[in-house]
């Protein structure tokens, strides 16, 4: 990247806005955390990539599953 001139910008952890860095980084932070509910997720045990893929997965469908449920009226 810094052969094209593009220079990684990260905001701070509770640092003041600047050009919107801030919100991908909660975006990003909600995302791990909400990974991080599978304790299996949290420390990858399983040797094969495919497989600790698979949960990987399957936790995205258990959080959008709840999340609709939770939304329904």
């Amino acid at each position: 990247m810094r052969k094209r001139r593009i220079l990684p910008v990260i905001s701070r952890k509770g640092a003041p806005n600047n050009k919107g860095l801030g919100k991908l980084r909660y975006v990003v932070e909600q995302t791990f955390a909400l990974l991080h509910q599978f304790k299996r997720l949290a420390v990858r045990w399983e040797r094969r990539i495919e497989l600790h893929d698979a949960f990987v997965w399957l936790a995205c469908g258990l959080i959008c599953w709840r999340r609709l449920k939770k939304a329904r009226p």
